[in-house]
């Protein structure tokens, strides 16, 4: 018969590390760049005459606009910008897909 501990001597198990929010870092570049390609390519299709394909922008660009928000608030107050070039590109496509909605 195998020997097992007893459950005093047992370790918890670790389901998951949610309170360990502080060792992720900052955002990283690609995640800044992705959002980029998205709100452009979300740009591009809404620049195209197919009903189909036009909705599918704006349906894109609906998503991604409160995303983009959240990432940029997640950065500022909880883990840091990351690559500042890469926030910045991201700010001016967000700055255009806004603009674009509201002009």
């Amino acid at each position: 018969m195998a020997h097992v501990a007893p459950t005093s001597h047992r370790r918890a198990t670790r389901a998951s590390h949610r309170g360990d929010r502080t060792a992720d870092g900052p955002i990283q570049t690609t995640t800044w760049l992705g959002l980029t390609f998205a709100l452009i390519f979300g740009l591009v299709l809404i620049g195209r005459s197919h009903p189909g394909v036009h909705a599918a922008g704006v349906t894109l660009l609906i998503m991604l606009v409160p995303l983009t928000f959240a990432v940029f608030g997640a950065a500022l107050f909880r883990r840091g910008i990351g690559s500042g070039k890469a926030a910045l590109s991201t700010a001016l496509a967000l700055t255009f897909v806004v603009l674009r909605f509201l002009l």
